[in-house]
């Protein structure tokens, strides 16, 4: 699958200079014989450091998609819990009036988007802002983000955009994609470091299959089809 691999390899940096750092001290230790004490402080701190590598690979795990196949169907792009289904009177996708589903990402779900639809990228912007929590509603106005806008290929004419929006601790947001790449419906499109939320935008036309406080997977749950 296209992408696969990226956020493995995310979490292999991030473990690899803790690694070092602790090897480094392991052998300083021996070289100038520490004292009990500080061999117990960095047997310590081996420890925290096969916590941290345990806990970031868990973050960063990246299960294959199992998405489904129909016609005018709209997938989720992020793993997480729907706090949020509405529609706006405006929106920065082009799509003047439109449905707005939010998916909040805890710490523990799975932190790769995936495409909502087939299409062509047409918008890829990132616009700063605020680090708020993303457990705060107004994260998705003022807090630092990625808008993807998807031409639809199976509805020419059609735009699907998805904002990917940092949190607290989500501040580096990832995409995988390009304007101009053609995706399948599912691929990998990004990745957001820690705690993060994700929007999904789309027209009037579709109707919505979720509802407030359900569990969706990234490219597989069926958010939408149209109406």
């Amino acid at each position: 699958m296209k992408h696969a691999g990226i956020a493995r390899r995310a979490a292999l940096k991030l473990i690899f200079l803790p690694l070092l750092a602790v090897v480094a001290a392991g052998l300083l230790g021996v070289l100038l014989g520490w004292p009990a004490w500080l061999e117990a402080l960095a047997l310590a701190v081996a420890a925290l450091w096969l916590l941290f590598a345990g806990f970031t690979l868990y973050f960063f795990r990246d299960p294959e998609a199992k998405t489904p196949a129909g016609p005018g169907l709209v997938v989720s792009p992020g793993h997480g819990k729907v706090d949020a289904v509405e529609i706006l009177m405006h929106s920065c996708t082009s799509l003047g009036t439109c449905h707005r589903i939010s998916i909040f990402l805890s710490v523990i779900d799975v932190h790769v988007q995936n495409a909502p639809v087939s299409g062509t990228i047409e918008r890829l912007e990132r616009e700063p802002g605020q680090f708020l929590s993303a457990l705060k509603a107004e994260s998705a106005l003022h807090n630092e983000n990625v808008l993807i806008g998807f031409a639809s290929t199976e509805n020419p004419g059609e735009t699907i955009g998805v904002r990917l929006i940092a949190g607290v601790l989500a501040r580096r947001i990832v995409p995988f994609v390009q304007k101009g790449d053609e995706l399948r419906r599912g691929e990998r499109i990004s990745l957001i470091q820690f705690g993060s939320r994700c929007d999904l935008y789309l027209p009037l036309d579709y109707k919505i299959k979720v509802k407030l406080g359900d569990k969706v997977v990234g490219g597989e749950t069926i958010m939408a089809a149209k109406a």
